[in-house]
């Protein structure tokens, strides 16, 4: 019988030293192997269409697109690789929405030497992977929602509205989103607007401490 080939792995996260320690993790197992690292979410799905990994391990808050903008494109576009979750928010709503973005687990970064090999072994088997609280948050929920006939409430804002929104409290111009998102100025500035009118903000310094306060950009 030979040995099955290791499965290769996309991992992204905006600090080196992360990426490092978790490569460490991740390449002392024979079965598990890192083939690129990607600093940013948009670089991310670059690697992810070049290398077509099975597993891409994602952190949340990194620039230009988030790991739960980056799960939703590649969920959409490349949905045999599978995504797992590393991050440092012990959230409910992230990991809510990150279950919502395609992910099949949520590993906390604290933890990430205990559980993370086991949840990139779940996930290529088609197990979901959960950290106890998640798995606690799970159920509450579920049974709230039951119990008062609830849907989850839609996001305030659309996928593209949210990327806008990131990239405006990284400080970039209308002119160079437009040259990023390759759409005109005069749309970026028009989802701008939208982005005001809907969450009741009125300029760049709220749409900044917005996008802080859900997580789109590190303060």
């Amino acid at each position: 019988m030979t040995d099955a080939a290791p499965t290769r792995i996309l991992l992204a996260d905006d600090h080196a030293l992360v990426r490092r320690g978790v490569r460490l993790i991740l390449d002392g197992e024979p079965d598990l192997t890192v083939v690129a690292e990607a600093a940013d979410g948009a670089e991310a799905l670059e690697l992810a269409r070049e290398h077509r990994p099975a597993l891409a391990i994602l952190d949340i808050a990194m620039p230009r697109l988030t790991g739960l903008q980056a799960a939703r494109e590649l969920s959409r576009t490349l949905p045999e690789t599978r995504i797992l979750v590393l991050t440092m928010y012990d959230n409910e709503q992230f990991f809510f929405e990150a279950l919502a973005a395609g992910a099949s687990g949520y590993v906390l970064k604290s933890v990430a030497d205990r559980d993370l090999v086991e949840a990139c072994h779940a996930t290529m088997r088609g197990e979901p992977f959960l950290y106890p609280g998640a798995v606690n948050a799970l159920i509450h929920n579920y049974l709230d929602l039951a119990r008062e006939g609830r849907t989850l409430p839609a996001k305030a804002i659309t996928d593209r509205e949210e990327q806008i929104l990131k990239l405006v409290a990284e400080g970039h111009t209308s002119q160079q989103i437009a040259d990023m998102l390759v759409i005109s100025p005069k749309t970026v500035e028009r989802h701008r607007a939208n982005l005001l009118a809907k969450l009741g903000l009125r300029d760049r310094l709220e749409l900044t401490r917005y996008a802080i306060r859900v997580g789109l950009i590190e303060p």
